[in-house]
This record gives C-alpha cells, structure tokens and sequence, in this order.
C-alpha cells in the first residue's frame, strides 16, 4: 500500500495534533516556534507540550505554553502534566498557571519514576498517588479536555495487558475524555488493543501516537525502554541507509505514510504525531498522504476559532 491510494474524501475527514517538547536553549527555542509556525498550515485539531520527569521541565513548560498562546495565538496548545516529584500543593499551583493563561486542555501523566525508566515507582509524599487520582483533580476544576497516556503494546509495568486496560478504565472513569497512544509501527498491534479496549466498555477516542523515524538507532533505544516494538521490517527498510540521508528521509517519509494510510483505512480518524520539534519530515509526511495545507486566509481563520473556543471554554 503507499500513501496516494488514500482518496481526497478519506484524508479530508482525518484529524491531527502535535507534541512538542520544552526547548533548553535559545536557539531550540527559535525551532521550536519555527517548527509549530510550519506544521500550523495543518491547522492541527491542538498541538501539546511536554512536562519532564518530577517537573524537571516545569519552568519551561509553562512559558512554552504561555508563549504558545499569548504570543503565537495557538489557543489550542495543551499542557502536558505529571504527579511526579512533587506535593499535590505544588502540582496544584502548577494546574493554576495554566488555567491562568488559557489553558483548557491538560494531558494527564503519572509521569516517569524520579530514578528513571525501570526504577521502581514511588508515590511523592503527600502528592498524587496515580494518573487517574491527577485525572481527578483536574476534572473538579470544571470543564477542560483531559487527555491520558495508552500503551497498544503494553506499558512496561504493566504484569499484562488487562492490567493497563484496567488501569486506562480507572483514568476514563476519573474523568478522562481522550487517550493518546505511546507511538507503534505495527497497526494489527494497535487494532488488537482496540478491540480490547472496547470489549472493556471504554468508549473514549484512542489516538494512535505516529514516530516519524529521523534516527532508527535512537527510536530503538527509545523503544526498549517504553515498551514498543521496531519490526524487523522497518528496520531492514531503513538500516542500510544510515550513511544515505536522502534515501533514508525518502524512505521513514514513506512508512509513516503507510502507516497512516493503513490506520485510515481501518477507520481511524485522529492522529497524534510526535514531532521531536522538527518539521520537515512531519510536513514530508503528511504532504504524502496528502493532507491540504490552508492557505493563508483560512489559516488565520483557524487561529481565530481556536482563539474564541479558547475564551468561551
């Protein structure tokens, strides 16, 4: 299958968001505004930003986030928010700040263990316990959107895949209104885990995460830890092109692609891609499968709808 066999009625009923990570210097701060200003011609439905383990990253979350919203007018930009590290007074505060500059959308994490992946997670005297308990705390500010983490192949704590199903159901049950999947590359992974799912009586959308592949190398080390795969397929595609950068950006541009054609097909409609801050093999990609970009005036339109949906919420 290849991305043009995706017909133009199919693509124009298909949804994206973005996830953007804070930047650590000026110059990773100009691409990332750079990177969001370039993706925005695919009026995404919202666009996140990521909050690092214990708040590592607080301070530059929240003025990403400002930022992204005052000065660059994404009202849609969602805040990443973790339980890690930190007193439920402090995450509480934390909720306040981005209430405060027009945040009405949070993804609600539990967050990485404060030793790192694979240490044993240990609650934060006195904070909140779990995703579901911060899913909680956030639902009694009143309306926002909040979105939760969902792992197609199983969260790496996890004793098994009914586990995180049932952990998923306590988020929805909490409150929860969207799940944004860890990214995958094998979709009958994600469709088993779909019906799993909803065999378990969640009825919430389950957005499947897209990695584009810049380097295989890092998205495989990245893998073994969160719990995904890399099929031997994609690495066969793209292992022998390692000191061919044209053909090996030609070549991730096209299995994201499929991926997603394929996806659509099964009848999925929302995509969330990781974009690691970069842009051009996101608009690579999404120019294969052939996503319309808006022109100048109905991009500006979209900011300004998104600008009153952000004030009347």
């Amino acid at each position: 299958m290849t991305a043009q066999t995706l017909y133009p009625a199919e693509r124009g009923n298909l949804r994206l968001s973005f996830e953007y990570f804070p930047p650590k210097t000026d110059e990773m701060e100009a691409q990332l505004f750079q990177t969001a200003e370039d993706l925005s011609v695919f009026c995404p439905a919202f666009m996140t930003v990521t909050y690092g383990a214990g708040g590592s990253t607080k301070t530059r979350s929240l003025t990403t986030v400002k930022r992204m919203i005052e000065e660059k007018g994404f009202a849609n930009t969602a805040a990443h928010l973790t339980c890690v590290g930190a007193p439920k007074s402090e995450v509480d505060t934390v909720i306040d700040e981005f209430l405060s500059f027009g945040v009405r959308h949070f993804v609600a994490l539990r967050g990485d263990p404060q030793g790192g992946i694979g240490s044993t997670y240990q609650p934060f005297p006195g904070g909140y316990e779990s995703s579901s308990d911060l899913v909680r705390a956030l639902r009694d500010r009143g309306d926002v959107e909040i979105s939760v983490s969902s792992y197609p192949e199983k969260h790496p704590e996890s004793p098994d895949v009914d586990a995180d199903i049932d952990m998923l159901k306590r988020k929805v049950d909490a409150g929860a209104t969207r799940a944004l999947t860890q990214f995958f590359f094998d979709n009958d992974d994600f469709e088993r885990y779909l019906e799993r799912v909803r065999r378990a009586g969640i009825d919430i959308p389950i957005v499947p995460g897209i990695l584009p592949i810049n380097n295989l190398g890092q998205v495989q080390k990245f893998a073994g830890l969160c719990g995904a795969s890399v099929p031997e397929v994609i690495v066969t595609r793209l292992a022998h092109l390692e000191d061919q950068p044209t053909e090996r950006f030609k070549e991730a541009t096209h299995i994201a692609a499929e991926q997603i054609v394929d996806l659509a097909r099964r009848g999925v409609r929302d995509f969330h891609l990781y974009t690691m801050n970069r842009s051009p093999l996101i608009t690579a990609v999404l120019d294969l499968v052939g996503f319309e970009r808006a022109d100048e005036t109905a991009q500006s339109e979209h900011v300004a709808l998104k600008a009153v949906a952000g004030a009347a919420a």
